[in-house]
């Protein structure tokens, strides 16, 4: 429960000072008058309050002496001071020295208590931004990338030196690695975190749509612009724009980018008006850059622009151990969102993770996990409900059986081709005899009955 707001009361009439606390209170504030100033003073040092009321002219310390002390005793607590017809030009005085604000005697309780439900408004709202931030703040924001492996620990490493600059950030790397989760990591571990993270992916959009989408329009900029348009730029202001699938910009949007990182400035489609724009820019790409440039798709200056920092990914194939930590996650994470109830992973389950190769990588995974929460029966997560299909063997083992099977077929055409004539076959076959005798018993072949 929250403590109740706290307001001393100062005055060196006692009917003021008691009347308006007592009708403080019936509002739920904690209002206690005090009778000078240097019982003022002394009760702020010793205690916490939230609100000040002070009474302009009082014998010994007056009430801008106990603005100005309190003030630093306790940097930015509300002060009112109250003040006769006679002191107005006083009160502003007080007001320049950094009271909240001041009320004439004789005080109306309505708008007392108005005033101070404004202060309390307005601390309530900043006490919730500081629990916000330190929420943000406590998660170190790399919760959700989840892996022990050495190539995952150096990118978070380079993720925490990164996070301190504005440099543009290139991050590379397959589909589905999670490009965008590191650009969030990167971005919520910044100066920038409480300010907008904006993600606009290049190859989901139409050519022509994409200038709009990065810069904005103006109503009437072409047919269909029945309004304007704020860009990506303009919404990501003070904040990250994440450029996803960069390597899929057309070279007139890549001429835009460009100017637009060197000026820190866009114009709409349409307008003339100069937009400055604070943005970083963090882009990815699965694409390889570097040939790109080479074939002439892809500006070379623009690309040293936006690859001040490089990250790369690997990919899940390449991580070891960390494909069945993701999986475990992924198995958490679906198993609360659906309320089903999964211990684990069966032992096959757990051996086909590291054979299967995951060209979809993360992605692919996080997807094979939650069909086998919709679909799986039983405590374990069994061979038969991942997306490969019942007990059969993963796509790799089958490549396998069918590269055997082939040879195979192959061996037994020889030797029917031969009459069985091993000598001939192995020749055939650039083998030797007992290579070729090792294969008939393994693959299990016996020469047909006459």
């Amino acid at each position: 429960m929250k403590p109740a707001v706290r307001i001393m009361v100062v005055d060196d009439e006692k009917i003021v000072r008691e009347s308006l606390s007592i009708w403080l209170q019936k509002f739920g504030y904690e209002a206690v008058p005090v009778e000078g100033g240097q019982e003022a003073l002394d009760l702020l040092n010793r205690e916490e309050w939230n609100i000040l009321l002070v009474d302009l002219k009082m014998p010994r310390i007056d009430g801008i002496e106990v603005l100005r002390k309190a003030l630093e005793v306790k940097p930015g607590i509300p002060v009112i001071i109250f003040t006769a017809y006679a002191t107005v030009e006083t009160a502003v005085e007080a007001m320049r020295v950094g009271a909240y604000d001041y009320l004439i005697k004789p005080i109306d309780p309505d708008m007392l208590t108005l005033k101070v439900q404004k202060i309390v408004e307005k601390q309530n709202l900043e006490d919730e931004n500081i629990m916000l931030r330190e929420k943000i703040d406590a998660i170190y924001q790399f919760d959700e990338i989840v892996g022990n492996s050495k190539s995952v620990q150096e990118v978070l490493k380079m993720v925490g030196s990164v996070a301190a600059s504005d440099a543009t950030v290139l991050i590379t790397g397959e589909s589905g690695t999670g490009k965008e989760l590191i650009a969030r990591a990167i971005h919520s571990n910044s100066e920038r975190r409480y300010k907008p993270f904006v993600a606009v992916s290049i190859g989901a959009l139409p050519d022509t749509m994409v200038e709009s989408e990065l810069f904005g329009h103006e109503k009437g900029s072409f047919t269909g612009a029945s309004h304007t348009h704020m860009g990506r730029f303009e919404l990501a202001d003070g904040g990250t724009l994440f450029l996803d699938e960069v390597g899929d910009m057309s070279p007139k949007v890549q001429v835009d980018l460009l100017r637009v990182l060197e000026e820190k400035a866009c114009y709409r489609l349409g307008g003339n008006r100069k937009i400055h724009t604070d943005v970083r820019v963090i882009s990815a790409t699965n694409k390889d850059l570097k040939k790109n440039i080479k074939e002439g798709t892809f500006r070379e200056d623009l690309y040293y622009r936006l690859n001040v920092v490089g990250i790369h990914l690997p990919p899940l194939r390449k991580r070891g151990d960390d494909v069945l930590l993701l999986a475990e996650y992924f198995l958490k994470k679906f198993c609360m969102k659906m309320n089903r109830k999964k211990e684990g992973f069966s032992p096959k389950v757990i051996e086909m993770f590291s054979r299967y190769k995951w060209p979809g990588n993360i992605r692919e995974l996080e997807n094979a996990i939650e069909r086998a929460v919709v679909v799986g029966k039983g405590s374990l997560v069994q061979l038969r409900d991942m997306p490969f299909g019942g007990d059969q063997e993963s796509p790799e083992e089958k490549a396998a059986i069918s590269l055997r099977e082939a040879e195979k077929k192959h061996i037994l055409q020889v030797l029917d081709k031969t009459g069985w004539n091993v000598t001939r076959s192995a020749h055939l076959l650039e083998i030797d005899r007992a290579t070729l005798y090792n294969k008939i018993k393994n693959y299990g072949l016996s020469r047909p009955q006459d």
